[in-house]
């Protein structure tokens, strides 16, 4: 039996999968990792901890699985996009803890660099608007803040990644300093436009370009290792949205998926064409294969399962996420209680970046089945909040059958009432791990293991279609209180 491992290195743990000959799942290995919250606003990981959880999973998957490197043909990694490391050429080791995508810290330089008029040309070149959310004002924190590291960067001792490049690097015992198109899309240093990284834009935020990466396809030759044995060809890459995109088969413009994770991420395929949003949503790349690029729009929402992590860990009220459904079930359906989980800032369409979290609609009744349900109904609302952005930006993806995936996905009670509030199907597929599955296909693919891009599409399988069941009423009422929640919160305003 042939493997295909991918590497799924997300905000909150590291997973090791192998997928079978069949792109069926045939073992898997978690190991939970530490959120470091330095300041209010502020998020970070340790890269070597982080590291040291990536070589235990893939250990423990191949353990399980008793499989040695010569079972498997490829390697795929995904990765935690925008999440920046700054690390030492030559020995690896990091200069700062990696700056997690969640962080705010440099929300002052972006408004300051918004107010010089420096946005609109960052954003026709990266297809992102100024927000601290990207990596490059975090890469700038790290030169400016960390004692020598500017000097170092500047004698070319120091280099920059995504989480994807720095366990590439560690991977092939640093012979490869690479990236994807899709993770160099997400630093706001790479013009997606001409395929390249950006002087002007680096020069502006005095990042030295020798520290950047080299940018490769998504599925391509992205080194070896013998790090688990003899050698295994690392053969596919993609931030995590664009893996769940590719693993959703979301290969024609117009199609649809969104990913319900620590946030919250809807693509839609727009083709060859990059869509200039009006709506301040994002243009990216969704995915490069043979030197051919298919942008995407993108609406990103900060909290999503995170929300209910906050339940357990926070306010310590449920045990288990499994156990919102059951609670939110149970709610009083005569309180109507919104959660606006601006925990670091508000996502599309809104992008204020200062803006905290808050509950409306609390009385002496509200309790812990009422804030699960309204912990479960703020992904819904934030959905259509993004569906609505690109209906307006282009015409027709409110009318789409929505993909789902991610673990949130597995809530029957979220999924039926995300179909109440967008008023549109949403279908579950069969193969939950998506993100996982479209970079084992990548890798798959490029090592003859897997079919084609047609030939994968056409395995797509369908395990629940959602259809939505609230009268217009209903739903009218419920979005208009989100928004007027939602506007409460706001210190910025969504027209700047």
């Amino acid at each position: 039996m042939t493997f295909v491992l991918a590497i799924d290195q997300g905000t909150t743990s590291s997973r090791a999968i192998l997928f079978d000959e069949n792109m069926a799942i045939a073992h898997v290995a978690q190991q939970e990792f530490t959120q470091h919250f330095p300041k209010s606003g502020w998020v970070e990981h340790d890269l070597n901890e982080i590291w040291d959880s990536v070589q235990n999973v893939v250990k423990d998957v191949m353990a399980k699985a008793d499989v040695t490197e010569s079972d498997i043909a490829a390697i795929g990694i995904t990765n935690q996009r925008e999440t920046t490391a700054v690390w030492d050429k030559d020995t690896g080791a990091p200069v700062h803890n990696a700056i997690v995508w969640q962080d705010r810290r440099t929300s002052e330089f972006c408004a300051r660099l918004k107010a010089d008029g420096h946005e609109a040309m960052i954003t026709d070149r990266t297809g992102l608007l100024l927000d601290p959310y990207f990596s490059s004002t975090k890469v700038k924190w790290i030169l400016d803040e960390v004692p020598g590291a500017r000097d170092r960067a500047a004698n070319g001792d120091l280099l920059f990644g995504t989480i994807d490049s720095f366990l590439i690097w560690k991977m092939t015992g640093g012979a490869r300093h690479v990236t994807d198109a899709t993770n160099a899309a997400r630093t706001m240093l790479y013009n997606i436009v001409e395929g390249a990284w950006d002087n002007d834009i680096c020069a502006l935020l005095d990042v030295p370009m020798a520290m950047l990466p080299e940018v490769l396809d998504c599925a391509a030759d992205f080194g070896t290792t013998s790090l688990f044995g003899g050698e295994i060809p690392i053969l596919g890459v993609a931030g995590d949205q664009q893996a769940a995109t590719l693993g959703q088969a979301c290969f024609e413009p117009g199609m649809l998926k969104s990913t319900y994770g620590t946030g919250c991420f809807a693509l839609i395929n727009t083709g060859d064409t990059l869509v200039k949003s009006k709506n301040r949503l994002l243009g990216t790349i969704a995915y490069q294969l043979d030197g051919k690029t298919t942008y995407a729009l993108e609406g990103s929402i900060f909290i999503a399962g995170a929300v209910v992590q906050w339940l357990r860990d926070g306010l310590k009220i449920i045990g288990d996420a499994k156990e919102t459904q059951a609670m939110a079930a149970k709610a009083d359906p005569e309180q109507a209680i919104y959660m606006v989980p601006a925990f670091t800032g508000m996502g599309a369409p809104y992008w204020d970046a200062d803006c905290r979290g808050a509950i409306f609609g609390l009385t002496r009744n509200s309790g812990p089945n009422e804030f699960a349900k309204a912990a479960l109904q703020s992904v819904g609302y934030q959905t259509r909040d993004l569906l609505e952005a690109m209906q307006a930006d282009m015409g027709n993806a409110g009318e789409a059958t929505l993909r789902v995936d991610g673990g949130m996905t597995a809530s029957d009670w979220t999924m039926q009432f995300l179909s109440d509030i967008i008023d549109a199907d949403v279908d579950r597929p069969q193969i939950l791990e998506t993100t996982a599955l479209g970079v084992s296909w990548l890798a798959g693919m490029r090592a003859g293991v897997y079919p084609d891009q047609a030939g994968f599409a056409a395995e797509w399988a369908l395990d629940r279609r959602f259809e939505a069941q609230m009268d217009a009423e209903d739903r009218d009422r419920l979005y208009n209180g989100w928004k007027n929640a939602v506007g409460r919160t706001l210190v910025e305003r969504a027209d700047g």
